[in-house]
């Protein structure tokens, strides 16, 4: 491994990523909490969105789970628990793969939705597009990296994550960076790692700021109340207890506001 992706791509890159993610969400909360919206295309498309989305959110929420129980727990937990790596391979592998092949299954439901639908199509943003593509690098490459090493490794092998890719991990987050432990790991590990640093360094900037956030106060948020026109132009039809304001100064009943009349 050169000096550069050394000191580069495995130990400046991590925090440059972690700080435009943290720094980048406060600012966007502070600036823009109009914004922090995903932005949802329902009403443009409802068909294909209807099945595509819940497989992808489903199933990105499961893969997000198997990484941080897999990258952050120790090896030697499991092994002091009594879990012998054959088993925890078989739970990590099998459940991995269906959750891998929901979220990308759901993925291609979505970027097809997106292409092919024109109301969609003239809806999406080039900020869009630019986070579709990082988006959709690393789940491609985390799939290629799984099918290639774990699964066609065979289910008693495959490459062993946690001797290299989690405790470099660990090292970026406990400030004491160890680059020597990329050394040896899987080019497309490598790939997939610096795609998803790189998805996150853009997360505060696009519309994946709705994920760190939960509707808390919805279940608690009053009626929305809707009430109907009656048919017809509405400026000469005023509704019982109800009278034109006149415009102050001139007399006039104007097409100003409506407020309720003092019997009301």
């Amino acid at each position: 491994m050169s000096t550069f992706e050394s000191a580069v791509v495995w130990t400046a890159l991590p925090y440059v990523c972690l700080v435009l993610l943290v720094v980048g969400l406060v600012w966007r909360y502070r600036t823009d909490q109009f914004g922090w919206t995903s932005r949802s295309s329902q009403w443009n498309e409802s068909a294909i969105l209807r099945w595509a989305s819940p497989l992808f959110h489903v199933g990105i929420l499961l893969v997000g789970a198997g990484h941080v129980m897999g990258l952050l727990l120790p090896k030697s937990w499991t092994e002091a628990a009594g879990i012998p790596e054959h088993v925890y391979h078989l739970a990590a592998v099998i459940p991995g793969t269906i959750a891998g092949i929901m979220t990308v299954v759901g993925l291609v439901g979505l970027l097809y939705r997106r292409v092919v639908v024109k109301s969609v199509r003239l809806a999406t943003t080039t900020n869009d597009t630019i986070m579709y593509v990082l988006l959709a690098v690393p789940i491609l490459l985390g799939a290629w990296a799984t099918a290639s090493t774990q699964l066609l490794g065979g289910l008693d092998g495959g490459y062993d994550y946690r001797e290299s890719i989690s405790p470099w991990l660990r090292s970026i987050l406990t400030l004491q960076p160890d680059a020597s432990l990329m050394a040896e790991v899987p080019l497309v590990f490598k790939a997939h790692i610096v795609a998803g640093l790189l998805l996150f360094a853009i997360w505060p900037f696009t519309r994946l700021v709705h994920v760190v956030s939960a509707p808390v106060g919805y279940v608690t948020r009053p009626y929305v109340v809707y009430r109907s026109r009656p048919a017809g132009p509405t400026s000469s039809v005023y509704r019982p207890g109800w009278r034109p304001v006149r415009t102050q100064g001139t007399g006039n009943q104007g097409d100003d506001d409506l407020a309720p009349s003092q019997g009301a």
